[in-house]
């Protein structure tokens, strides 16, 4: 059977204000919608394993959909898949064919420079499977490396939460970095859609999308992908 890996970050807050973050529920939700539509098996992780905390703004108003409230609601998602997310080493790359890093600010924290997640998304890849990323969960890219070593973004087309989307989210001062400028200075070929719209951008084996409402469409790009 194909098996999927969530990963998600497990920072509950930015380390320079007050304020809470973690992941964006939307992005975990709407890409394990696809995958179980499609009877894909889906486990989650996170950088240090265990809880995985939400930002609170994403449980709020129209940020959540019926989707959302579904997995929400459901006592095995919040007290497996978010209470109990696996450790990276805990994880055997070779038992999934998809991995697939959601956003949220609190990644920004502890993807960048995850050593040991990049490692298993490197072996995902290098076995033929896919690698996916949305939002901030891209900069987890910033970590991969090729097999001759060099940087796995240089000259890649891909996508991840904009310095527009940023700025009209008012917290360009306040994130730790931009990830549009961090991979574009990484060598990547950055593929910008319009702000909070649905854009997923497809280079070979990988697969990114730009913002939350991008997860759904990054899910089909995936399953399109496995079906080649």
């Amino acid at each position: 059977m194909t098996k999927a890996l969530i990963v998600a970050t497990n920072t509950p807050k930015f380390d320079n204000v007050n304020r809470a973050t973690g992941l964006w529920l939307r992005e975990a939700t709407h890409f394990q919608q696809v995958m179980q539509d499609n009877e894909i098996e889906v486990a989650y992780a996170s950088p240090k394993g265990g809880y995985i905390p939400l930002d609170p703004l994403c449980l709020s108003g129209d940020n959540m959909d019926q989707i959302d409230w579904t997995f929400y609601l459901n006592d095995e998602f919040r007290n497996h898949s978010l209470a109990a997310s696996i450790a990276p080493d805990k994880i055997n790359p070779e038992d999934y064919q998809v991995i697939y890093f959601a956003g949220g600010h609190g990644a920004m924290w502890d993807f960048p420079e995850n050593k040991a997640l990049a490692k298993i998304a490197e072996q995902v890849m290098g076995a033929g499977g896919i690698v996916s990323a949305n939002c901030v969960g891209a900069t987890v890219l910033l970590a991969m490396r090729t097999a001759t070593g060099k940087r796995f973004t240089t000259g890649k087309k891909l996508t991840s939460f904009t310095n527009d989307e940023e700025a009209l989210n008012g917290l360009t001062s306040e994130v730790k970095f931009l990830p549009e400028d961090e991979l574009k200075k990484a060598g990547a070929d950055f593929v910008k859609g319009d702000p909070f719209q649905p854009n997923v951008v497809v280079d070979g084996n990988l697969i990114t999308g730009q913002n939350p409402n991008s997860a759904t469409a990054v899910g089909e790009a995936v399953i399109k992908d496995l079906l080649k």
